[in-house]
């Protein structure tokens, strides 16, 4: 290996050090690296027998850092993405739902000055919050909470 070329593992664990990573990212990423057969497979085993690789990590890194911005459904979407167990996803998403209309709350609070004051500011607000991943029934509770008297 020339001197200033990372190994497929040195590359692995760098991407690691900077934030946790699903097997799936990593093969991903590192895919184009790969200088024989199964050699990362065998990289990405060793790193995950050894604890550096950890789904529930992702899965709590991700909540952690999105939780205060984005509704259930765009968490869902990128715990997915992630590549993911269905199960870790739901276990997620499980514990997120007694906060979910809090949190829409405070993200509608950080984004706008004052309640809808008529249809058109409504949907516009309605539309911020659905892009969010906050789902109707939530983003409905968040407007009428938000109606002057």
């Amino acid at each position: 290996m020339p001197a200033g070329q990372l190994s497929l593992k040195g590359r692995a664990l760098r991407l690691l050090s900077g934030r946790e990573h699903s097997r799936a990212e990593l093969e991903r990423k590192l895919a184009g690296h790969e200088e024989e057969p199964g050699q990362l497979r065998r990289v990405l085993d060793d790193l995950e027998g050894k604890g550096f690789i950890d789904h529930r990590r992702v899965a709590d890194s991700v909540i952690h850092r999105r939780a205060g911005k984005l509704g259930a459904a765009r968490i869902r979407q990128e715990l997915q993405a992630k590549g993911l167990d269905a199960d870790l996803v739901a276990q997620a998403m499980a514990g997120l739902r007694p906060t979910e209309l809090q949190r829409a709350r405070e993200v509608w609070r950080r984004r706008f000055e004052h309640p809808p004051r008529d249809m058109t500011e409504r949907a516009k607000q309605a539309r911020f919050l659905a892009a969010r991943g906050f789902d109707g029934e939530v983003i409905r509770r968040v407007l009428a909470g938000t109606e002057p008297g």
